[in-house]
């Protein structure tokens, strides 16, 4: 049973090394390219949910007309 837990931390050493390792080969991207993605984001998204909403207007007063 020693052997058992001594062995999971030696297998947990040794995964947050090579974590460490690769986040050191990572590169992020620079403050003013994530704010510029951010934007767009906010952009498409708000234009998207602008033409849903127009679609389930149109439809809510085309069943109203026709339907009901």
């Amino acid at each position: 049973m020693k052997d058992t837990v001594l062995n999971i931390f030696g297998s947990a050493t040794a995964f947050l090394r090579d974590v460490r390792s690769e986040l050191k080969k990572t590169s992020f991207p620079s403050r003013r390219l994530t704010t510029q993605n951010t934007i767009i984001v906010i952009v498409f998204s708000l234009a998207i949910a602008a033409f849903l909403g127009g679609l389930d207007m149109l439809f809510s007063y085309l069943l109203a007309q026709y339907i009901f």
